[in-house]
C-alpha cells in the first residue's frame, strides 16, 4: 500500500507521516529530503541556482522514481508538488490513498510565525502580509489538493489524533 500525504506548508505532513509510518510499520519518504539527497544540495539552493522549472522537473522525476518501486510506503510531498507536472494524475495511477491534510490560514500562520527563517516560501514576507500571501496560495492550490482521495481537517488536532483519523479512512 502506498499512502501519500499532501497539503500546504505546516499542515503536518512530515510529523504525521513519521508517526503514521511507525503505527503502520511502513517506511516513510519525505520527497523534499529525497530530492536533497539525490541532488546533494538543499531545495532552497536548487531554486536559487537552477530555478523553479528545474526543481519541478526533478521533483516529478523523483516522485515517479519512488512510486515505480511499488513498495508499501508513506510519501510526504512538498506543498507545491500536487500542483505541477501532472503529479496528481501520476499519484492516482499508483495509489488510491492520497490524503489532503487541510489546514486553515489562521492555523498555518500560528504554526509558521516563529519559524519563518526555515520556510523559504515565506522568509521575506512581512508578518502582516502572511494572511493574504497564504490565502492566495491556498486558493491557487486548492483545485489540486481537492483531487486527493481523502481530506483530513488538521486544525487544533494532535498528530496522534490525525494518525488515528487517517488509519480510519484507510480501513
Amino acid at each position: 500500500m502506498t499512502i501519500v500525504l499532501l497539503g500546504y506548508m505546516a499542515s503536518g505532513k512530515s510529523s504525521v507521516s513519521k508517526l503514521l509510518g511507525k503505527a503502520l510499520k511502513l517506511p516513510v519518504v519525505d520527497l523534499d529530503h529525497f530530492i536533497e539527497e539525490k541532488e546533494e544540495t538543499t531545495i532552497r539552493e536548487i531554486f536559487e541556482s537552477k530555478g523553479e522549472i528545474y526543481f519541478r522537473m526533478k521533483e516529478h522525476h523523483y516522485l515517479k522514481e519512488i512510486l515505480e518501486k511499488k513498495e508499501d510506503i508513506i510519501v510526504s510531498l512538498g506543498g507545491g508538488t500536487p500542483c505541477y507536472a501532472g503529479n496528481m494524475e501520476l499519484l492516482h495511477a499508483y495509489t488510491q490513498h492520497t490524503i489532503y491534510l487541510q489546514t486553515s490560514i489562521s492555523e498555518i500562520i500560528n504554526r509558521v510565525k516563529d519559524e519563518k527563517a526555515t520556510r523559504p516560501l515565506i522568509t521575506e514576507i512581512a508578518d502582516e502580509d502572511l494572511p493574504e500571501f497564504i490565502g492566495k496560495h491556498l486558493f491557487e492550490r486548492n483545485a489540486f489538493y481537492q483531487k486527493a482521495t481523502h481530506t483530513i481537517l488538521t486544525d487544533k488536532k494532535s498528530v496522534d489524533t490525525l494518525v488515528e483519523e487517517i488509519k480510519a479512512v484507510l480501513n
